[in-house]
């Protein structure tokens, strides 16, 4: 568990002085019990023998002395030391995430990695110093006690040899139970705490169905679960208590009674027995008391489990010597083929050029791969064969920061930070003027949302961007995707689920993007609007290209294209006659 926990801290200096400290403390107080021998020896004889006691009383003295300055130097280091380490890892583990995959990031793992950030590490931390410590002693102060008790008799000092391995065992055993019961109560509890959110959120339905005051049957299952899941946890975890604290009495009563056969007998004299019945008290009291830590320890076992699943999630592979340069923002699939986790192919032998100056449209039903393809540009991900270029360069050659550099994504749900407008564009060029920001906006038709909004560049958009429509979200997005000067924009379906007014407005901006002679736009859409301004079209289907050609040569072949554009323009033909 203490290599464990060593292994995870990238900056162990705090740790190594904690523990050192621990450990000195530890070897120091079964030295100054061990002192009891010679000390009783000279004094409890018939005459006590008051000079031969002097120097282990000195040695005594300032031993305790030591003990006191360790002991003052350990509490300022330990003080705090917790939320020290806790900002190392936390650090440490922001730095890692920035070298992931970007596909790696899907909902339920970006959860994953903010709860272990925030509540795993803030109490992993902590417990590493208020249970590390306690289990460092309740290790060294015993083999110290063992060793003291050789050098005065070989026989007991056996016995409590004996003892340590079975109590470590039942321990271990203890521990696991702890950990096995840590990952139960997560469970239960996530589910208890998601539940609680949906009956706030869903507080209007409830009172229509008159549960308002009692919540839904989910609510109730997930509490009642809870509490089921409690009561089977103490219950797993009394037999290894018991059995680790029977273990520990067991060797004391063994030790007591053959320390008092051994002083009838005449094998051990009164002084050494009365000395080690002291040391093996202490003993027994410093090992007993690791069952107190037994499910700190067995959480530190868990959480430190989880902080290392993010740890050891590999990075992206990067080239010995990456290119550092792109000359031209062409973009050629050559043969690709790419699956996701434990799934069928997303893409199966896809080829083909996209040219700088030009708008590509991207079409298929769901699930055809349209998006991998945008992810597979961006190297969200690697292929698995085939390769990708950006200007004429594999993307696994090129370095990361200077391919992001060179692309800018609209994504379909854009996520803006909690703070104003300007701010949240400024996050594509920090040093962007305010003319830049004015042109960028204008381009994006983000300047009509600007002049209607009180506050205007200073209007704070919001967690997510929550305070603006989805249409006003897609020109701030697409606002940055101007300021950044990309020459690769990768557009998915910003239009999708807008208003006519937003839709238009946002088809207009992704075609100014468009007019750059040396930018390539790549956009996913099934809008007539959008896919008649683009110079090409690809056609997915099942992961493989089925069409490719020009709006004009594919809008009356019968294929997918035509499909999907005769599809919509019906419906539109719809609710205008509606």
């Amino acid at each position: 568990m203490i290599r464990k926990i060593y292994r995870l801290w990238p900056q162990r200096g705090l740790l190594l002085r904690i523990w050192s400290l621990t450990a000195a403390l530890a070897v120091l107080q079964g030295l100054l019990l061990g002192l009891l021998v010679p000390i009783l020896r000279a004094l409890l004889r018939p005459e006590p023998d008051f000079a031969a006691a002097t120097p282990w009383l000195v040695a005594g003295a300032v031993g305790l002395v030591l003990h006191q300055v360790l002991f003052v130097l350990s509490t300022p280091v330990e003080f705090g030391a917790g939320t020290k380490l806790a900002a190392q890892l936390r650090h440490h583990l922001m730095r890692q995430v920035t070298t992931l995959p970007l596909g790696w990031f899907t909902t339920e793992r970006k959860a994953e990695f903010a709860r272990t950030v925030t509540s795993v590490v803030g109490t992993l931390a902590p417990l590493t110093v208020l249970v590390g410590g306690p289990a460092i002693t309740g290790v060294v102060l015993p083999l110290t006690v063992t060793a003291v008790t050789f050098a005065v008799d070989w026989r007991l000092a056996l016995v409590l040899l004996g003892t340590l391995p079975l109590a470590v065992l039942a321990l271990r055993r203890s521990r696991r139970i702890v950990a096995e019961v840590s990952v139960d109560m997560e469970v239960a509890g996530n589910e208890v705490a998601g539940r609680t959110i949906e009956f706030g959120q869903a507080q209007p339905v409830l009172r229509a169905a008159g549960h308002g005051s009692t919540g839904g049957a989910r609510m109730r299952a997930a509490l009642d679960d809870h509490c089921g899941r409690s009561l089977r946890a103490l219950d797993r975890m009394l037999f290894p208590d018991l059995s680790y604290s029977g273990i520990v009495m067991a060797g004391y009563v063994l030790v007591l009674v053959l320390a008092l056969q051994f002083l009838f007998t005449g094998t051990l004299s009164a002084p050494d027995t009365v000395a080690l019945l002291v040391l093996v008290v202490r003993f027994l009291e410093s090992l007993g008391g690791m069952i107190d830590h037994a499910s700190g320890i067995g959480a530190m076992d868990y959480l430190a489990d989880r902080v290392e699943e993010v740890r050891h999630v590999p990075a992206l592979p990067r080239a010995a010597r990456p290119v550092r340069r792109v000359d031209r923002a062409d973009i050629e699939f050559s043969d690709v083929t790419f699956r996701y986790e434990r799934g069928r192919p997303a893409l199966s032998g896809v080829s083909f050029r996209c040219r700088p100056g030009t708008t590509t449209a991207l079409v298929g039903p769901s699930g055809s791969g349209k998006t991998t393809v945008i992810r597979l540009i961006a190297r969200f991900f690697d292929v698995d064969s085939g390769s990708v270029r950006v200007g004429g360069v594999d993307v696994r050659d090129l370095d990361h920061d200077v391919l992001l550099g060179e692309i800018a994504i609209v994504f379909q749900d854009v996520y803006l930070f909690d703070t104003t407008i300007e701010e949240n564009l400024r996050v594509a060029r920090p040093d962007a003027t305010d003319a830049d920001l004015a042109a960028a906006a204008r381009a994006a038709r983000l300047d009509e949302v600007l002049d209607r909004l009180p506050d205007g560049w200073r209007t704070r958009v919001g967690e997510g961007g929550h305070q603006l429509s989805g249409g006003e979200r897609q020109r701030v997005s697409i606002a940055r995707a101007f300021l950044k000067r990309a020459r690769v924009v990768l557009v998915d379906e910003a239009a999708s689920a807008l208003d006519p007014e937003n839709e238009s407005a946002v088809n207009d901006a992704i075609a100014a993007l468009a007019e750059d002679p040396e930018r390539t736009v790549i956009v996913i859409a099934h809008r007539p609007t959008t896919l008649t301004s683009a110079d090409q079209v690809i056609a997915l289907d099942a992961g493989r290209v089925v069409e490719t050609g020009t709006p004009a040569e594919l809008r009356d072949t019968g294929g997918t294209f035509a499909r999907i554009y005769h599809q919509y323009e019906n419906a539109r033909s719809w609710r205008i006659s509606s």
